[in-house]
């Protein structure tokens, strides 16, 4: 039998899990602020890119992390068009909330290496192309262990 009664409901749980489990291995082992991060990240990247390309990222996310992803989204104000590095993080960090300090370059790691993990090369690829060159440079970063 199923935890929730619902099979999506306990397949959408437990890859969000994963996801914020990969997430703390790299800021810390706190889920609530791998949450965090995880939203901010995705926000700021859905904000970012093309409609379309940011509908079909959506698409490839767990049912429980789409609706971080769209929380608060005004397709009229899209895309942002910020084209520095530093701008991209200015928005992580205001969207991180009450958390613990977190570097907000070293978040948005985890979040596109977690992405690139999980989501078809292909998306990511679109993803990375509709990025200023700062933003992908950083896509390419591996992300610090922190230990």
């Amino acid at each position: 039998m199923s935890a929730t009664g619902l099979d999506v409901f306990d397949k959408t749980l437990q890859t969000t899990h994963i996801w914020l489990n990969d997430i703390t291995e790299v800021i810390g082992p706190d889920k609530q602020v791998a949450w965090h991060v995880l939203g901010a990240v995705l926000r700021t990247l859905r904000d970012r890119v093309p409609l379309q390309v940011a509908a079909h990222l959506g698409a490839e996310l767990p049912l429980l992390v789409r609706g971080l992803y769209y929380d608060q989204w005004h397709t009229s104000d899209q895309p942002e068009r910020y084209r520095t590095l530093d701008e991209f993080l200015g928005r992580v960090a205001a969207q991180f909330g009450a958390i613990r300090p977190i570097e907000p370059a070293e978040a948005t790691r985890a979040v596109f290496s977690l992405l690139s993990r999980y989501i078809p090369e292909g998306q990511i690829r679109k993803v990375r192309e509709a990025l200023p060159e700062g933003v992908r440079a950083l896509w390419n970063e591996p992300p610090q262990d922190p230990s």
